[in-house]
């Protein structure tokens, strides 16, 4: 009887717990709804936002962060990160949060995906990858951003890539999603490679045999496997224009985003290694038999100097990407 009943209070303060914070996060949605529209009715210029989409803008990314938290995706500074992050992105144009919840997903279970053959060559690898604050940062601070300053140039809402009607707006959109398909092919070179490739990585500097795990190495199926993270991102985001535009006829084509996302995607993982392979120190520890980032008695370097870490690796490739390939875009668009 005692178990039952421990097990029936357990399920009542669970729903009373999910109740709670559907009124808070509904109380907090009218809230901003109603500061929205006095603003919008003080200045006059500013369209007020539906408390529908500050609704789903507070529940949903609060929803997949707390389910990230019981999976241990993320630890709980990375959940508080990524839960502003998420906020941000929604709030601005539900294709952001599309394109960085194909990422986030994606990236998860790839990462919990082969663990014993990552721990044997990866002296850093954690169960799960929980992600800090750091990391979420160093991924989606950028995408933050520009999201940010996409609300201020045209206000939340989805709107299609058309360099000749909103360029600055399209030209964050593409910097955005970008940055977003950068990580996520890195992410997706990294967790596929070193479990399907059945080939030594070779130095992107110069093309020699390096041991697994070492910063800088690619492979075929890294190199791939980026393309295709980048893509899935990119797909993630023209889903998303074709459920919420009504008129993409009246604008450029939209099925280049696809394409956009797999070059970033691919053009991020060759950044990132190409910084890693100069930046980030490697060395074989023969007393663990793995690739490790640190120098000892028992290490022999190689490459690379111990400048930067892996985070900042990471966010120095999708700034770059963001600033570059937009630009890119631009010139090869179709009319």
């Amino acid at each position: 009887m005692g178990s039952e009943s421990d097990v029936l209070m357990k399920e009542y303060l669970k729903m009373m717990t999910d109740m709670i914070v559907l009124c808070a996060t509904l109380a907090l949605s009218l809230f901003f709804w109603i500061t929205s529209l006095t603003i919008s009715s003080y200045y006059g210029t500013l369209q007020p936002v539906s408390p529908w989409r500050w609704l789903f803008s507070i529940l949903v990314p609060l929803v997949l962060t707390i389910r990230a938290l019981k999976s241990r995706s993320l630890d709980k500074s990375g959940a508080l990160g990524a839960l502003l992050v998420g906020f941000v992105l929604t709030m601005a144009n539900f294709s952001f949060f599309s394109s960085l919840l194909a990422f986030f997903i994606t990236s998860s279970r790839l990462t919990r995906w082969g663990g014993a053959q990552k721990k044997k060559i990866d002296a850093d690898y954690k169960e799960g990858g929980q992600r800090n604050w750091l990391q979420v940062f160093c991924n989606g601070g950028v995408p933050a951003e520009l999201a940010l300053l996409y609300m201020i140039e045209v206000g939340p809402g989805e709107m299609p890539i058309d360099f000749s009607k909103q360029y600055s707006a399209s030209w964050m959109c593409l910097s955005l999603l970008g940055a977003l398909a950068c990580s996520t092919g890195d992410t997706w070179a990294s967790e596929v490679g070193p479990v399907l490739s059945q080939s030594q990585p070779k130095l992107i500097t110069t093309w020699q045999e390096v041991p697994a795990g070492t910063n800088g190495g690619v492979t075929t199926v890294g190199l791939v496997a980026s393309f295709l993270g980048g893509f899935t991102v990119g797909a993630a985001y023209f889903v998303t224009q074709l459920l919420f535009l009504s008129d993409l006829h009246l604008s450029d084509p939209q099925w280049p985003i696809m394409v956009y996302g797999g070059v970033a995607g691919l053009l991020g993982s060759m950044l990132d290694s190409f910084l890693g392979a100069h930046m980030q120190y490697s060395g074989f520890d023969a007393s663990i038999g793995k690739v490790v980032g640190y120098e000892s008695a028992t290490t022999r370097r190689i490459c690379g100097k111990p400048i930067l870490d892996n985070n900042a690796v990471n966010l120095f490739s999708s700034v770059l990407v963001a600033l570059i390939l937009p630009g890119l875009a631009w010139g090869m668009w179709p009319r």
